[in-house]
């Protein structure tokens, strides 16, 4: 189990990449407009990097839903390779079994 205060901060900044997105995506999309003049996309970037940093995506970090595990994810089931051979043995997991050879 991940500690609890690094899975609050991964949700706290998931709210705030949430709350950002369209201020952010159209502020960068005047800053790399090459149609229009070199100030207002400097002020666009200027305004860009007065958000907050955790509203940016690139600063969220995948996390196992069970968990809380950041690494060995796999995004398609969304949980670690830990937890899903867990609930994978308990039965959980509908048409997954233990492979044996």
């Amino acid at each position: 189990m991940a500690k609890v205060s690094m899975i609050e901060r991964q949700k706290k900044r998931e709210k705030l990449v949430a709350r950002y997105a369209a201020k952010r995506a159209a502020l960068k999309q005047i800053a790399l407009n090459d149609d229009l003049p070199m100030e207002e996309r400097f002020k666009a970037r200027l305004k860009l990097a007065k958000l907050p940093r955790n509203s940016s995506a690139t600063r969220l970090n995948n996390r196992c839903q069970v968990s809380g595990r950041p690494k060995a994810y796999y995004r398609k089931l969304k949980m670690s390779r830990i937890a899903l051979r867990d609930l994978a043995s308990r039965g959980e997991i509908p048409g997954m079994v233990k492979s044996s050879w």
